[in-house]
């Protein structure tokens, strides 16, 4: 899963982002208003964890304007002031929750835990192809019972090549949905990563499910299409 963090102080937002990172999610920054809106129009997320004080626009403003083109992406609202009024705008302006600072990684991570199985009952938090199972939320890959220990890049790449199976998927879009915003997409550090992640799920198995599309990317099925 991927997650947005708008956060414009950079200690609040290394801690928040290597915490949500040790818990195998990818993690976009936005360091003000306008590049959140502008992410969070262009990007695929998850989640969006929003600080309310920030430059160019504000909180309100960014969820406001993400409201306003029915983009429906859970928002944690993070916030300095534990006023009841400033809460009820943000909840109004379409926040789905609020965590006041100073707040506890746990805290957070229970709150982004909780609005990630709602978003759930839309988008499926068990995937499986072929014997092959991840349990999105408890970050847990299976296959036939035997338990892959992956890195967190592994995990995520994983988790995009499963919600897209039987669809060709190029470096692009992964350097787009896996990797953050300013990924080198000229390096050759996706191939790396997937052949790591091919020898981990395949090893001891017969059958591989991901496989390589030449001159096109990569494909997560059963068994690979004679077409490609």
């Amino acid at each position: 899963m991927k997650i947005l963090l708008v956060e414009d102080d950079s200690r609040v937002a290394s801690f928040i982002r290597r915490g949500l990172r040790e818990e195998n999610y990818a993690v976009d920054l936005a360091k003000d208003g306008e590049e959140a809106v502008f992410m969070a129009q262009t990007g695929e997320y998850d989640l969006i964890v929003l600080d309310h004080m920030l430059p160019k626009k504000n909180g309100l403003e960014v969820l406001e304007s993400l409201r306003g083109e029915k983009n429906t992406v859970p928002v944690l609202m993070l916030t300095a002031k534990d006023g009841l009024e400033d809460k009820v705008k943000g909840l109004n302006a379409g926040a789905d929750d609020y965590l006041t600072k100073p707040f506890s990684f746990d805290e957070l991570l229970a709150r982004a835990r909780a609005l990630l199985r709602r978003r759930g009952d839309m988008i499926p938090t068990v995937l499986k192809v072929g014997d092959l199972e991840m349990d999105t939320l408890r970050h847990a890959v299976t296959r036939k019972n035997k338990t892959l220990e992956l890195t967190t890049r592994e995990y995520a790449l994983l988790e995009y090549f499963m919600r897209h199976a039987d669809q060709v998927v190029t470096r692009t879009m992964l350097s787009e949905n896996v990797w953050e915003h300013d990924f080198d997409t000229m390096s050759n550090v996706i191939d790396v990563h997937v052949a790591r992640l091919r020898r981990k799920v395949n090893e001891g198995f017969k059958e591989g499910y991901i496989h390589t599309v030449r001159g096109r990317g990569y494909i997560m099925q059963e068994k690979q299409s004679e077409e490609l």
